[in-house]
């Protein structure tokens, strides 16, 4: 009998079946709970701080930091070239030719008097502030003469041009005549003769000499003017063209000069050439000196 106690049935007993284990009606009912997902899923306060939060990006658009310091950059990396332009002293220097072209003729041996015009511009001798040139213009066949007088001043330039010798420069010119004793047209106003043997002057704007052998020397009384330029032309045959140097005793020069011009070019006798060259020479002083508008 003892054996019957071994298989009771407190074994099998119901405890694991016991609905204990299986009773879900807690945990069925808080997990659906749908009071936690309606509170987190809803609140829509985390994604509208994090996402709307453009404060990041804002930063990024605001490029105003590298805008503003490369063009900044750039407006200074001006000055080494603003400083390179007005760096032209010394080019400015090179061309500032002006003082030792003034300088030469300065330099000139002031026992020189005078030059041949065109040699002195091919040498570089030529007066570039102001001086006073003598032109002639002899007739081949006769003793008719036309002598014309030049002062220039204000040099701006000096080129040589297929007629002569050009001229930037105002200036004055004074007309001598010599008239030999058997012109045939004698009566006729300077003015008015042909193309070759006219002066733009009529008797009464000329002061006249009569030499011994009847040859007549005419002198303007004054000068006409030339405004801004003119033209020496280039001598030809027994003519010549002359510059003297604006020198303490030029006008003295001039008077010397004509009185052999005209006594031994043009058969004027010694003491009439003497004469009209002081005519000549108080005429020059009077009217063309550089005393006046020409004096700088």
């Amino acid at each position: 009998m003892a054996t019957v106690k071994k298989p009771a049935v407190k074994k099998p007993a119901a405890k694991k079946p016991a609905a204990k284990k299986p009773a879900v009606k807690k945990p069925a009912v808080k997990k659906p709970a749908a009071k936690k997902p309606a509170a987190k899923k809803p609140v829509a306060k985390k994604p509208v701080a994090k996402k709307p939060a453009a404060k990041k990006p804002a930063v990024k658009t605001a490029v105003k930091k590298p805008v503003a310091k490369k063009p900044a950059a750039k407006n200074p990396a001006v000055k080494k070239p603003v400083a390179k332009k007005p760096a032209a002293k010394k080019p400015a220097v090179k061309t500032a030719v002006k003082k030792p072209a003034v300088k030469k003729p300065a330099a000139f041996d002031t026992s020189v008097k005078f030059r041949n015009l065109f040699e002195a511009f091919a040498t570089d001798k030529l007066p570039r502030t102001n001086g006073y040139i003598v032109s002639s213009f002899f007739s081949e066949r006769t003793a008719y003469s036309i002598y014309e007088i030049v002062s220039y001043g204000g040099v701006k330039e000096i080129f040589l041009t297929a007629d002569g010798l050009q001229f930037i420069a105002g200036g004055k010119k004074l007309h001598v005549l010599v008239q030999h004793a058997t012109y045939e047209k004698k009566f006729i106003e300077p003015v008015s003769r042909d193309a070759t043997e006219m002066i733009p002057k009529r008797f009464s704007e000329l002061d006249e000499i009569t030499a011994g052998n009847q040859t007549k020397i005419f002198v303007a009384k004054e000068p006409m003017e030339l405004t801004s330029s003119f033209t020496i032309h280039k001598p030809t045959n027994i003519n010549f063209s002359v510059v003297f140097y604006e020198l303490p005793d030029v006008f003295k020069t001039l008077s010397a000069f004509f009185e052999n011009s005209l006594n031994r070019d043009r058969k004027v006798p010694q003491i009439d050439a003497r004469k009209a060259s002081h005519l000549i020479q108080n005429t020059v002083e009077k009217t063309m000196s550089f005393m006046g508008e020409f004096n700088g």
